[in-house]
């Protein structure tokens, strides 16, 4: 399969070179980048991230590229721009004027590079060093007000090079860019398409597990249900799906979901683990512990199911690719944000090698897989829903009170949303982008409620009152990296205000959270 290889050296929006390549149909891996990768066939391109170092750094990122630089195209960005010049005899100082933000480009020579980019046009720049000499051989090909060198090749090594971040939003001609690099120079034919990818994985998981049975664990999600299909696909019985209560589901989640994969024909076993989990969860507040408290429990449910199977050899899960990124950064260079039970982490002692189908994809391209599948528009337009479950929207310890006051508060949210007639707002659905959303769940890509950890005063009726506040949280995103808040309908906010103070015992006040993210996570923990 052709792919372009990202060699990340630590920026923040390396991932978004990768969803644009992903957008023109262009399979692209993200590696660390000390992996640099040797000539292939199918690597038709290089790309070389940002980093927040200077290529003067002692600890800067370092590649030994002499193996594919004439072999196989390369772009630096930012960084990578710097580090090629650095390595190959230019040089890189500190800039006497730093550029952070909006700049003008200037294209001063021919280049396929550039090919169809206005001869100004504006891109986002984010450096303090800069190239104040291309290697010999380079030609400068465009250049800022204040960056000369703003752009490069070296046309006997087939390298390019930008100071600037064509990958970002306000890079307008960024895509134009990306695509001249991806199509006209590595010779990319754009045909990874949804239904390319469930040709190869389908392939690729029969020839690795071969006879082998295979457990997964399914959580009624858009995630671990298309991983189940492709499966299903791949070796029909050899799969043995197992769907755990882990008593921090969403109201009635369980009976539902469960009843949903057996009309899909999937052999699935359901399990009633939930005091298991509550028990693991007694006295901790940190997040971080939840999550790995919920994670030992879900591998021990999971061990003592394998043997109930019988010969089980491998455990499969719905991991995508930004569970990944935030879990440890791309091969550590990017920050962790949170852990994640489904990446890493899981003891040997679980005797079960892992297959995770999905994971180089982001969300919107699982959806894209699922409905290639045939999965029912019910199940692919679910809102995401994170693997701790309740446990990370209850802000410190977990009890039973506390949940039945959060399913409850959360039920009648989610059933607002479906129940709100937006088509006549002009909104378009969040997992079908360029279809006109028909209710406000169609409309928003994650909701959920929040029970805050303290009590406020309130009046109902004659008495005076002492309970919880609830936050909602309702988020536009496209692959969970980044997401903003959603502008609920004032209307809409009164009426499920109302619902939930008069119908949740144990809530007097509903808040809405309007952060975005980044600062903010989606979830609170």
């Amino acid at each position: 399969m052709q792919k372009i290889v990202i060699l990340d050296c630590g920026s923040q929006v390396t991932r978004l070179i990768g969803r644009r390549l992903r957008e023109l149909n262009v399979f692209c891996e993200i590696v660390p980048f000390s992996s640099v990768p040797a000539p292939e066939p199918d690597i038709k391109g290089v790309i070389i991230s940002g980093s927040p170092c200077s290529v003067r750094d002692d600890n800067a990122p370092r590649m030994a590229l002499e193996g594919l630089l004439g072999k196989v195209p390369v772009l630096g960005i930012c960084y990578g721009a710097q580090y090629l010049a650095w390595s190959l005899g230019g040089s890189v100082e500190r800039s006497a004027t730093r550029e952070y933000g909006r700049a003008f480009l200037r294209t001063v020579a021919p280049s396929p590079l550039l090919e169809g980019v206005s001869a100004e046009t504006q891109v986002w720049m984010s450096h303090g060093d800069v190239i104040s000499q291309i290697p010999d051989g380079a030609i400068t090909i465009a250049s800022t007000e204040d960056v000369r060198n703003a752009a490069y090749q070296i046309p006997g090594l087939n390298a390019y090079a930008v100071q600037f971040h064509p990958e970002v939003y306000h890079t307008p001609e960024g895509g134009t860019i990306l695509r001249n690099f991806a199509y006209g120079i590595c010779g990319c034919t754009g045909d990874w398409t949804p239904d390319s990818f469930v040709d190869s994985t389908v392939a690729s998981l029969r020839q690795t597990i071969g006879d082998d049975k295979v457990i997964l664990g399914l959580s009624g999600g858009v995630d671990s249900t298309v991983a189940a299909v492709l499966l299903d696909r791949a070796i029909g019985s050899q799969l043995t799906c197992i769907f755990v209560d882990n008593g921090l589901l969403r109201k009635n989640e369980f009976r539902d979901v469960l009843e949903s994969y057996r009309h899909m024909g999937l052999n699935v076993i359901g399990v009633d683990a939930g005091r298991d989990f509550l028990d693991a969860l007694k006295g901790v507040t940190d997040p971080e512990a939840k999550r790995k408290a919920i994670g030992r429990v879900f591998v021990e449910t999971f061990e003592k199911y394998a043997r109930s199977v019988g010969g089980a050899r491998w455990l499969a899960q719905g991991t995508i690719y930004p569970d990944v990124i935030e879990s440890a950064g791309v091969g550590g260079a990017a920050a962790k944000i949170k852990s994640h039970h489904n990446v890493g982490g899981l003891p040997e002692t679980l005797g079960l090698k892992i297959v995770e189908p999905l994971r180089m994809l982001f969300k919107d391209e699982v959806r894209r897989v699922g409905r290639a599948l045939g999965i029912s528009e019910n199940l692919i337009n679910r809102h995401p829903f994170p693997g701790p479950s309740l446990a990370i929207r209850i802000i410190g310890e977990v009890s039973e009170d506390k949940l039945a006051i959060l399913r409850e508060a959360d039920d009648i949210f989610i059933r607002s949303l479906r129940e709100y007639d937006c088509s006549g707002m002009n909104l378009q659905s969040a997992a079908e982008p360029g279809i006109p959303a028909r209710t406000l769940y169609d409309a928003i890509w994650q909701a959920g409620v929040v029970l805050l950890p303290i009590r406020s005063i309130g009046v109902m009726g004659d008495e005076r009152t002492y309970e919880h506040p609830v936050a909602l949280r309702a988020v536009v995103s496209t692959d969970g990296m980044t997401a903003d808040w959603f502008p609920l309908p004032y209307d809409f906010m009164a009426a499920v205000s109302n619902r939930i103070i008069n119908n949740v015992r144990g809530v007097n006040r509903v808040l809405y959270d309007i952060s975005s993210k980044p600062p903010a996570t989606i979830e609170w923990e």
